[in-house]
Formats: C-alpha cells, structure tokens, sequence
C-alpha cells in the first residue's frame, strides 16, 4: 500500500507497470505475478481498488452483466446474485487483490498524468500525482470512463430550475428523494438502474418519472441464477463457479448471435417479455420500441422486470419526449407539456477518455491516441511496450480483459526468452481503418474521434466474439505484425 514515503523515494522502477486498480487491473497483476522473476506495481488514482465499482455510488448501482462472466476465473464468485449490486462487486476486487498479496503492490492516490518512451533508455518515464515511475513496459488498465467529468448536455434554463440538479457519477450523499418528484433523464443502464431504485426511496408521496428522448432495448432477467443455486449445493464453490460461467458465456454468445442473425424474431420475443408486466401494446410502441436493431446498442438488463413493476404499480412514469428548457420547477418539453421536478438526475451517458487521459509520447513527441490503430485491440501501431485493456461491447468486460492479459505475459514471456528490450506493432501499408468500438450509442459516438481505431484485418481488429478470441488466443503468434529490438 502507498506509505507517506512515495513521493520521496521517487523515481522507482518496476518492470511492468500497471495503471488502475480496477477489474482490468487487478485481474493484469494476477496473471503477471503468476511469473516469477519479473517486479511490477500498480497505480491507482482513488484510496482504495475498486475503479468504476468505487466511483459510481448512486442508489441501485448493479452489474448490467452477470456477475459469473464479470468476475474473475480464478476466484470464485460467492455471493447469491448474478447481477449483482455495485458495492458488492467493489469488495469483491478489493478481496481478490488480498487474497492473492496484488495489494501489497498497489500504490493510492497516485493519479498518472503523463507517460514518455525513451529509446535510449528503453523504458517508460511515468509521473504521477505522488511522484515518478519508470518502467519496461506500460499497461494500462484504466477503462475508458473520464473519472473526473460525465457527459452533460447543456440544457437551457439549468440555472433557473429551483431544485436539485445531480449527475449519477457525483451523487450527493445528501441527496433525499422521499416525498419528492424527481425526474430522471435518460433511458440507458444507468437510468434503468436509477429509476427503480429510486422510485424505492420516494415513499407514497413521491414519484419518479423516467424521461427519454428515444427508447432503449430492455430484457428482464432473474437476478439470481437458480442453476447456481442447485449446483451450489452440490459441489464445491471454485467448480460451481467455473460450471456457471462457462453455461453464462455460451448462452450470452448464443443470444447475442440469434439477436444480430434475427433481428425481428428478437425484437418480438424482447417486446413480449415486457408485455407480462405492461399489457397496453400502444403504451410499449411509444415508450419502449427503439427505432434501431437490437445490439446496434448496448441492451439493458431489468432484474427480476423491477422497472415495469415500478411502472405497472403507478410509482414509476415513463415519458417519451424531448426537452425544451429547464424552468423553475420542472422541465418544458418539445410537446408544450410540463414535468414538475423537485430533483432532477442527469443520466444522460457517461464520457468516455482513452487510456484514462494520459499523455502519452515517444522520446518527447505527443501521441495522437486518433492516429493510431489498435494491434488486437491491445497495442498501438507506433508505440513500443505499451498495452491497453478494453473490455467486450457485447459480453462481460472481464472476458475480454482476461484474454488480453494473458497475451501481454505470452509477450513478455517471449521478449525475456530471446533478449528482447522492445515489442512495437508495425502498421502494414493498404489497412483500412474503422472505429474501434463498434456501438451507435450516444455516448461511444461523442468520443469515437478520440480514440485509437482498428483495422479491417487481423491482427488488426477487435473480436467480438469470446469464444472465437479465446480459441486463437491459444494458437496465436505473438510476433505478427510485431517489430521486436533486442
């Protein structure tokens, strides 16, 4: 853990250094320590591990994934739900980084702000909020989520609104909706997330309203796996663990291929899961049939319909509308109607950052992260012993995670092996570029100029399939595309 002595022992060198404290980092150091002989450390800009599942607190905060493809292999989730809530999964990293002595590497509140390449030195030169690193080799682990700054659009008239105004990533400790009406905008997970769980705290005289511009696809799904639970019983918890996730993993790939493969017989079998909750199909065609194909957006998850409950009961209202202007006591719309608010909740997406914002340069020349393209959604064309995580799009974030750790410890198992001091994609002549996540969403659209791109051939592009990455994984090699210096 970080000693009040870092700043003075400045700078210190570790072979691999890794950046942020979270899933991907974690999960990086696990596999990494799994070799002897090499040092590393890992940087984390909050007090304690955790990253996304320690910045967003709001009410309801829950995993969108199941919590079997979320968490780790090789620690067995042991808790009841598959979704499960926010907190939970936050402990759940902090106990992993324990039990396997990853903690005793981890240095707090030590944000990165600027990473430079030296050729002559061959390492990295890392300064950070508590002093300075060098390194071998980067990776950083750090999402893509702006920590410091959500999205939020500027709506007209904020100023003149009389009540509270709250972004879901900052959630005030303070904030009571009992007994008030509160406005949610926003139709994505967080939002889904929110609404029910607020609607929990409102009590009798409150009301919750959820405002979307468009719809989004929704699915309701238990929130506790009954085969987890029957196997539970019978086996021990690292078999029911790996049982569960590989039964989780073929059916999310499965659902998400029928979903892309027949898309009308998908929209049909999604609406008729939300009628058992809100039979009034002229109700559903306004408020909840998005105008694309399913998975052109990430889609939603309700536990156990919670949200169509909520609606169902009275306590929640769903309007379809855009706003005009905010007015002292609500919101005006396009549709001239009025919504009274006492609070309102901003869940309008989140902004996304490459490489957690850092500044990135090769011997003192800045990196533009937009003019790179992504070596196996990994590496960067252009920049040596550098490595990035990012999760899948349409599956779990850890199941990719995992797979790109254990291609950075083949590479570097590789690089110790023959001597080599650098590792660097070379970019072949005649590759078409395109975005390197592939969503429509709001959110991933207003910042896709931002981040590296991919190709339009291996190893070039960015699976999207588990099973398939996971099957070349174990086959592939490491130096294609690889320009190695010993």
């Amino acid at each position: 853990m970080t000693s009040e002595a870092d700043a003075a022992d400045s700078p210190r060198h570790v072979d691999v250094l890794i950046i942020g404290a979270g899933l991907s980092g974690i999960g990086a150091a696990w596999h990494l320590q799994r070799q002897p002989g090499r040092t590393y450390a890992v940087l984390e800009a909050r007090d304690r591990p955790g990253g996304t599942w320690d910045l967003f607190r709001y009410p309801g905060v829950r995993s969108d994934s199941d919590i079997f493809t979320l968490s780790y292999a090789f620690q067995p989730w042991r808790g009841r739900k598959s979704l499960a809530d926010g907190d939970d999964i936050r402990r759940y990293i902090e106990d992993t980084a324990r039990d396997h002595g990853i903690d005793r590497h981890i240095h707090h509140q030590a944000k990165v702000l600027a990473a430079d390449w030296s050729w002559e030195r061959c390492r990295w030169t890392v300064d950070t909020t508590r002093g300075t690193w060098t390194c071998s080799f980067l990776y950083v682990c750090a999402g893509y989520y702006d920590y410091d700054h959500g999205h939020q659009p500027e709506f007209e008239g904020v100023e003149n609104f009389g009540g509270r105004f709250v972004h879901p990533q900052f959630w005030p400790d303070d904030l009571d909706v009992a007994g008030r009406k509160t406005v949610v905008i926003g139709s994505g997970a967080t939002a889904v997330t929110l609404v029910p769980a607020l609607a929990g705290r409102a009590g009798r005289t409150g009301h919750v309203t959820m405002l979307q511009r468009s719809p989004t696809y929704l699915s309701s799904l238990p929130d506790v796996d009954p085969a987890a639970d029957t196997l539970r019983r019978l086996l021990p918890a690292r078999t029911v663990h790996r049982l569960v996730r590989a039964k989780n993993v073929l059916s999310s790939q499965l659902t998400y291929w029928l979903s892309r493969r027949f898309p009308e017989q998908t929209k049909r079998h999604l609406r008729k899961g939300i009628l058992r909750y809100l039979p009034d199909p002229a109700f559903l065609d306004r408020h909840f049939t998005p105008r694309y194909q399913p998975w052109d957006q990430r889609l939603c998850v309700v536990p156990n319909g919670d949200l169509f409950r909520e609606v169902a009961a009275g306590r929640v209202s769903v309007v379809t509308d855009r706003i005009t202007r905010l007015i002292e006591d609500g919101i005006e719309l396009e549709s001239g109607r009025r919504l009274e608010a006492e609070v309102i909740v901003s869940a309008t997406g989140l902004s996304l950052i490459p490489l957690g914002g850092i500044a990135v340069s090769v011997h003192g020349r800045p990196v533009d992260l937009a003019g790179t393209t992504a070596y196996r959604g990994l590496m960067l064309s252009g920049v040596p012993n550098l490595a990035f995580c990012v999760g899948y799009t349409n599956a779990s974030w850890t199941l990719r995670a995992e797979l790109s750790s254990r291609y950075v410890v083949r590479l570097l198992d590789h690089m110790r092996r023959h001597g080599l001091t650098t590792a660097m994609p070379a970019l072949p002549r005649g590759l078409a570029r395109r975005p390197l996540l592939g969503l429509t969403s709001a959110y991933v659209q207003r910042a896709a100029h931002l981040f590296p791109q991919q190709g339009d051939r291996a190893p070039w592009t960015v699976g999207q399939n588990y099973l398939t990455d996971r099957l070349r994984s174990a086959f592939l090699d490491v130096r294609k595309g690889m320009v190695f210096d010993g």
